[in-house]
């Protein structure tokens, strides 16, 4: 009965271990199975069992989501649960989320999914989405990273536009690298299309590989009079088994300078 599935969780395998650049036998060795075992599980010439899904699934970082798919072309159930965050089972997460995004004021903080839409945020972030020219990108679905470099969101108002662009571009390009997702890849090619600013020349050339490389990339937002600098820090659950819960990323900002935490303070109260 599995048959007809062996060549395609073969191939999906074959795909991942490309994908992270590893030869047969560097998968071999970090999964301790031989090089001709996965040889034959990769032709189809053999059926992988459902822990062999899951060892190779591990040793090659494939996402939550991505394991359930390579279970059912191997013939069997999914393992990974997918819940909506407002389920009963994922309370206790629920109550964590809240308690940050909460605990986090004055200052922003939001949660995105793994296509980087909104899915909460705390008091500190309204001011900020008030900014929006075009209020057609803040209707839900909200994308972040679409509300943050089109030219009718946040980009006019981001004072280090370029070096900000750079960032999230190589953030972005990072994440299609570790997941593969067509999503990502259309969201990318769609930022690129949003116009680029030019700015002056400066000693030597600023690269994506600069921007992945940079230790904090500030974001630079003008608001009113004042230029709120503020320096963001990525927050993901451990061990997570939850499909909805493996995707999802807290985004928190905390003010660079005095006087950017000083204007968030005024504007809390």
């Amino acid at each position: 009965m599995n048959k007809h599935h062996q060549p395609m969780v073969g191939s999906l395998i074959r795909d991942w271990r490309q994908l992270r650049r590893l030869s047969q036998l560097d998968l071999a060795l970090e999964a301790e199975i031989s090089q001709k075992h996965l040889s034959f599980l990769e032709s189809g010439r053999s059926q992988p069992s459902r822990d062999m899904v899951l060892l190779l699934c591990e040793h090659l970082g494939v996402p939550l989501r991505e394991r359930n798919a390579l279970l059912l072309a191997a013939g069997y159930a999914p393992v990974y649960l997918e819940r909506a965050l407002e389920d009963p089972g994922l309370q206790a997460a629920k109550a964590a989320i809240d308690l940050v995004l909460k605990g986090h004021e004055p200052y922003p903080a939001l949660a995105v999914d793994r296509h980087w839409t909104l899915l909460a945020a705390n008091a500190a972030v309204a001011p900020l989405l008030g900014l929006v020219a075009d209020t057609d990108l803040l209707r839900p679905p909200v994308n972040v990273l679409r509300l943050s470099l089109h030219p009718a969101g946040l980009a006019p108002l981001i004072v280090n536009l370029g070096e900000w662009r750079m960032h999230l571009l190589a953030r972005l390009r990072q994440q299609i690298r570790a997941t593969a997702d067509p999503v990502l890849a259309d969201l990318l090619a769609e930022l690129l299309t949003y116009p680029a600013p030019v700015e002056p020349a400066r000693k030597g050339h600023a690269s994506e590989v600069d921007a992945e490389a940079a230790i904090v990339v500030p974001l630079r937002l003008q608001l009113g009079e004042t230029v709120l600098s503020l320096i963001s820090t990525t927050t993901v659950f451990g061990t997570p088994v939850d499909i909805t819960l493996s995707e999802l990323a807290l985004e928190t900002f905390f003010p660079a300078d005095a006087a950017t935490g000083e204007a968030l303070r005024a504007m809390a109260a």
